[in-house]
C-alpha cells in the first residue's frame, strides 16, 4: 500500500522534530569546560582546531567576549593563561605563508653550526610570498622574514627541508646543504663575510648529493662564486663541487657589490 500524502506529511512532522530536539541536546551537551581541557596548549589556535572540538566560529566569537578565549589576530585564538611557545608559533605560521621555513643562519644554528651566541635570538625565516606577520609573533620570538628566490621554480618542493629531530614535526627547518646557500645569499646584506666565513668553515660534513642537487637548482651567480671561493680557501669536501656550478652559472669576468655591512665582496669567475 501506498502511504498517503497525510502519512508522509506526519513523518516528516516527526521526523523534523526528533532532528530539532537531537540538535537541542547536542547544544545543551556542549561544554565549553570539556574542550578545554581537550586543546593544545603553547601554541595558537585556528578556526580548524576549534571547530574540532566543537566550537563553531559563532561558539568562539562568544567565548571571547566572556573571556574563555582571546582573540590573538585574523584566525588565530588563544587560551587565558597560555604561554605561546616558539616553535608551536612558528610551525602555526608554516601553515599561514606560503613556504614559510627556518632559514639561514638560523636554520645552521639549530643544527649545531653556529660561531657566535647571540644574546636574543633573531629568528631567520624565509618564505615564498611577501608577507606581514602577526603582531602577537612579537610576544613570543623576534624574527626576520624575507623572500629570496635563490632557486629556480622547478626545484621540488620540500628539497632540503625537513623537520628537526626531536622538534616539532610541522616546523621546516633548512637542512645544512640549503641553510649554507642561504646564508651565503645574506652575506654582505644581513651577515658579515668574517661571521659567514667562519660559518662555513664548520661544514666539513655536507651530503654531497644533496647539495649538488640544491647547486643545480640555484640561480645566483654570487652564492655560488662565493661558496666555490670560501670552500677553496677553506679546503672544504665539497670545493670541488661548488666550482663546479660556479663554471655552470658563468655570469661575465667578475661579481662586485658593496652589502649594507660596508664590506666589498669582489668574486671573480671561477677558473
Amino acid at each position: 500500500m501506498q502511504p498517503t500524502r497525510s502519512h508522509q506529511a506526519a513523518w516528516k512532522a516527526e521526523w523534523k522534530y526528533v532532528y530539532s530536539s537531537s540538535m537541542e541536546r547536542t547544544t545543551a551537551r556542549f561544554s565549553f569546560k570539556e574542550a578545554l581541557a581537550q586543546l593544545p596548549r603553547g601554541a595558537p589556535l585556528r578556526m580548524e582546531i576549534l571547530a574540532a572540538h566543537g566550537i563553531t566560529a559563532k561558539r568562539a566569537s562568544a567565548l571571547v567576549r566572556s573571556g574563555w578565549l582571546l582573540r590573538l589576530g585574523r584566525g588565530a585564538y588563544g587560551l587565558p593563561g597560555d604561554t605561546l611557545q616558539r616553535d608551536d608559533c612558528l610551525a602555526f605560521l608554516a601553515t599561514q605563508v606560503p613556504g614559510l621555513h627556518v632559514a639561514g643562519k638560523t636554520a645552521l644554528a639549530w643544527r649545531g653550526v653556529r660561531h657566535n651566541l647571540a644574546y636574543r635570538e633573531t629568528v631567520v625565516l624565509w618564505g615564498d610570498q611577501p608577507a606581514r606577520l602577526p603582531a602577537w609573533l612579537d610576544g613570543v620570538v623576534r624574527v626576520r622574514y624575507r623572500v629570496a628566490h635563490i632557486f629556480a621554480q622547478e626545484l621540488p618542493a620540500g628539497l632540503g627541508l625537513a623537520p628537526l629531530a626531536g622538534g616539532h614535526p610541522e616546523l621546516p627547518v633548512s637542512t645544512p646543504e640549503r641553510a649554507l646557500l642561504e646564508l651565503l645569499s645574506e652575506t654582505g646584506s644581513f651577515e658579515g663575510l668574517e661571521e659567514v666565513r667562519q660559518l662555513v668553515e664548520s661544514t666539513r660534513n655536507l651530503r654531497l648529493p644533496l647539495l649538488d642537487e640544491l647547486l643545480g637548482y640555484l640561480n645566483r651567480i654570487k652564492v655560488v662564486r662565493l661558496a666555490a671561493r670560501l670552500a677553496s680557501d677553506l679546503e672544504l669536501p665539497w670545493a670541488a663541487l661548488a666550482q663546479q656550478h660556479s663554471r655552470r652559472l658563468g655570469g661575465g669576468r667578475r661579481w662586485v657589490a658593496v652589502g649594507r655591512t660596508g664590506e666589498r665582496l669582489d668574486l671573480g669567475v671561477t677558473p
